[in-house]
């Protein structure tokens, strides 16, 4: 089973995204947005079930630079990473499916 889904930062992106072995989604969020906290509990049952996808949060407001970086306009916007790149990319609380189907997974 899959590790839980753990916050990154400014800080850390770097290390926990970019320099990953594995494929990263990142969720842009932040604590107000009630779309946010809609697709959340879709990406702990992401989380759960694959083991070969680490899945972070990133939360806007504490680290503005990443979603500068990133252009985040929108949130939730999830974002998949591989080899350092945004391969895919998500904006919206979108039923587990769709979000599957949008980020190649």
């Amino acid at each position: 089973m899959a590790a839980s889904i753990t916050e990154v930062t400014d800080t850390n992106f770097q290390a926990e995204v970019l320099e990953a072995d594995t494929p990263v989604l990142v969720d842009f969020w932040a604590p107000w947005c009630g779309p946010c906290r809609m697709v959340a509990p879709v990406l702990e049952e992401m989380a759960g079930e694959r083991d070969d996808l680490k899945i972070v949060k990133l939360n806007v407001d504490d680290n503005p630079s990443t979603a500068m970086n990133y252009s985040i306009a929108s949130i939730p916007t999830i974002a998949r990473f591989e080899g350092g790149q945004v391969t895919q990319q998500a904006v919206g609380a979108l039923p587990k499916n769709q979000l599957s189907a949008q980020l190649g997974l």
